[in-house]
């Protein structure tokens, strides 16, 4: 049987995908330096890493979503994570013109985004985000493990430019409002917001009432667990661009809550390449849950107990809703319809959601 082949970007419900072709304004920055020059200099954490204090966070429990996600911790306010010189290093990788080529996307949920480049195109972005170091900072402040999902969820970037070029219109939000399909995120600032108005997080508690957290500075970072808390950027004024850098992490344990889905992500990516890497950290996260099931096996007949009959058939259930999952993320393009009239009634939504939030 032929392999099917697989056309990206690939339409689903609520998200329109718009041509690949280069967005219509002009980034400010200056022209990135060629890679052979900034790949001279490699990610030293020492050199690199402005991290020194841990800083607030706030619970689920006071978010209202309390029993929901992998930790107790939901979002932190901004902290200081990459100094200025790793910040015109990412840049300078982010905005060459191999990303803006080959890793460019557009939807309806955002203008301009830039996906999958790492480490192909952008080692410095990818040496930073695998650093244990940086993990280790990530980890901690997030209250749990964690490591990146997979390579094409390093570095995802999100862009938003005021056309005024005083910037005192207000920019359009850099992704409306919606959950993340990984369990955390870090997203960081790499545009100067020292003059920026307005551009905060905010937040959807569970009584349904908006929560904002001020937005951070350039170098500077927010850890949220966006798979259970819906959220959105804030518009911002006085600034010329807006450019974050979004990181996804997964728990490091195998055995935690997994309930990761690729619903904002497939259309806005290489499927080619991102259903490699999907089923494979997927089936890894298995191939460990069966080895410890049969680790526990293996041991309660050493001692002598009797077979677990609930338990295993549990963990069993388990495994196969997990491939099950794992399955039903990967969609075949051929097979999958879009029903215009419920977009528009779930982009409408989003549009008056985001208008409450902008008087909240």
């Amino acid at each position: 049987m032929a392999t099917a082949a697989i056309q990206t970007p690939v339409p689903i419900r609520g998200i329109r995908t718009t041509p690949m072709g280069k967005p219509t304004f002009q980034l400010p920055p200056s022209r990135p330096l060629t890679p052979a020059t900034y790949f001279k200099s490699p990610f030293n954490p020492a050199r690199h890493l402005a991290y020194h204090t841990m800083p607030s966070r706030h619970t689920m429990s006071e978010l209202g979503h309390e029993k929901t996600g992998i930790s107790h911790i939901g979002v932190s306010v901004p902290f200081e994570l990459f100094t200025p010189e790793a910040v015109r290093m990412m840049r300078n990788e982010v905005l060459s013109d191999e990303v803006w080529d080959n890793c460019r996307f557009s939807s309806s949920i955002a203008a301009c985004q830039l996906r999958g480049m790492a480490p192909k195109y952008a080692k410095f972005v990818y040496d930073a985000w695998t650093n244990p170091d940086t993990l280790r900072i990530i980890s901690s402040i997030a209250g749990v493990d964690l490591v990146p999902v997979m390579d094409y969820e390093i570095g995802h970037i999100n862009i938003s430019v005021n056309d005024n070029p005083d910037g005192s219109t207000q920019a359009a939000p850099v992704v409306n409002w919606h959950k993340d399909s990984y369990p955390f995120v870090c997203v960081l600032m790499l545009s100067d917001a020292t003059e920026m108005k307005g551009g905060e997080t905010a937040l959807r508690t569970g009584q349904g009432e908006i929560k904002k957290v001020r937005g951070p500075q350039m170098g500077s970072a927010v850890v949220l667990q966006g798979r259970y808390i819906e959220h959105i950027a804030l518009p911002s004024t006085n600034c010329r661009e807006r450019i974050t850098m979004v990181t996804s992490f997964r728990p490091k344990d195998p055995i935690l809550a997994e309930d990761s889905q690729l619903l904002t992500v497939r259309p806005v990516s290489d499927l080619n390449e991102m259903y490699n890497q999907w089923t494979d950290y997927q089936v890894e996260i298995v191939e460990e849950r069966c080895r410890r099931l049969v680790k526990g096996l293996r041991e309660r007949k050493r001692v002598g107990r009797d077979f677990d009959v609930v338990g295993v058939k549990d963990q069993l259930k388990d495994l196969i809703k997990f491939l099950e999952k794992t399955n039903n993320e990967i969609v075949d393009p051929a097979e999958y319809k879009v029903d215009d009239s419920e977009e528009e009634r779930e982009e409408k939504a989003s549009k008056r959601m985001k208008k409450r939030a902008r008087m909240g």
